[in-house]
């Protein structure tokens, strides 16, 4: 893939900003698009910006999918936004079309691009520095399931097959393990041994939802912290942002992904494992803040099971990394030899550690259920 740069120039021609632009720099510290931030300077006016984004053709095979469904969901979300009253250019995303018409524009080298005006007067946050910002990303979180609690999931199209599917990463793990084409399953004996112990864990949540117990959602699927953006005043987060893994899912996994990522101190690949554990203090503010988010949009069964969304997300997160160290780190990228590994065991230690506090979970959500 050639440099984004080098059809930068062709890019911005294709799109009308409304003004002059007077700059376009790299943004952000994302990993897998080519993001920059464009720079305008209309008449008798201050400098509107705007975000440019070169998708990657390596994690999104389809950019007409995948801009079918941004599109459809933020024009939504506008409407619903506007329907309350609210600021539908600081509280949803707004695709940018081309001169030409058309969702996204192709460079004349086959890239794929879009743009978002910029959200002005916000802040993005790369890590809980508070509970007071945990607990505004989950009500964010939330907020961005009641507004869309009506939209026609099955109408998105899945923009990363099995994304979520534990079931399917749980095949692949044992794919690889037969396999062992490194002859890495060796050192892994206690990690292989805890994902076998957890087999029918693994289809908990599916079971629940093809019995019909848990409905399929619209669904971000990655919701991190740094995918809220925070109003700079107020400390309240305003906009949910980079939609690219908006699928049809269940309500657990977003509300899962963000305890694991959130409600624990450690990093990732954390290799002193005492140092990694479940905050129970952040699992409660979160799913206090994520439950008034929501606003009553959830069913039962969707609440009692919010504490297995937070066990698979993590589980199914140290699969992966479990995986791909016996394929050989070809996935997940590392600056040392075990990181994958090591990534695996934090990830199994938050289980554990849910695992043997599974009661308190299951109270605090019980607490809160009423929201």
């Amino acid at each position: 893939m050639i440099q984004a740069e080098q059809t930068l120039q062709e890019v911005l021609v294709a799109f009308d900003f409304g003004a002059p632009v007077v700059g376009a720099v790299r943004y952000g510290q994302g990993h897998i698009n080519d993001t920059f931030c464009v720079h305008t300077q209309p008449e008798n006016a201050c400098c509107r910006r705007f975000i440019l984004q070169r998708m990657s053709a390596a994690a999104f095979k389809r950019p007409d999918q995948l801009m079918e469904n941004i599109i459809g969901v933020t024009e939504y979300l506008g409407r619903q936004i506007e329907a309350r009253r609210g600021d539908r250019g600081r509280e949803a995303m707004e695709v940018l079309r081309p001169k030409n018409g058309e969702p996204y524009y192709t460079d004349s080298q086959g890239g794929a691009w879009r743009v978002y005006p910029f959200v002005e007067r916000t802040v993005c946050c790369q890590a809980a520095d508070t509970p007071e910002l945990f607990a505004a990303s989950g009500r964010a979180f939330g907020r961005f399931q009641q507004l869309l609690k009506d939209y026609p999931a099955e109408t998105l199209h899945e923009t990363i097959p099995n994304f979520h599917n534990t079931e399917d990463r749980l095949k692949k793990f044992k794919a690889a393990l037969e396999a062992d084409k490194l002859g890495r399953a060796a050192e892994c004996g206690p990690e292989i041994s805890f994902v076998l112990e957890r087999e029918a864990d693994c289809s908990a949540a599916l079971s629940a939802m093809r019995e019909g117990k848990l409905p399929v959602r619209v669904t971000h699927n990655d919701t991190k912290l740094n995918n809220v953006l925070m109003d700079e005043t107020t400390g309240e987060g305003i906009c949910i942002i980079d939609l690219d893994t908006v699928m049809p899912g269940l309500v657990i996994y977003d509300f899962g992904d963000s305890i694991r990522f959130g409600a624990n101190h450690s990093a990732e690949d954390e290799t002193d494992l005492s140092k990694v554990s479940l905050d129970v203090d952040l699992f409660d503010v979160y799913t206090k803040a994520f439950l008034e988010g929501t606003g009553g949009s959830l069913t039962d069964a969707e609440i009692e099971y919010l504490p297995w969304g937070a066990k698979l997300m993590t589980l199914e997160c140290g699969i992966r990394f479990l995986t791909d160290y016996l394929v050989g780190d070809e996935y997940f990228h590392i600056s040392r030899e075990r990181q994958n590994l090591d990534r695996c065991r934090t990830q199994f230690k938050l289980v554990a550690d849910m695992e043997a506090r599974w009661d308190e979970l299951r109270a605090i959500v019980d607490r809160y259920r009423g929201n």
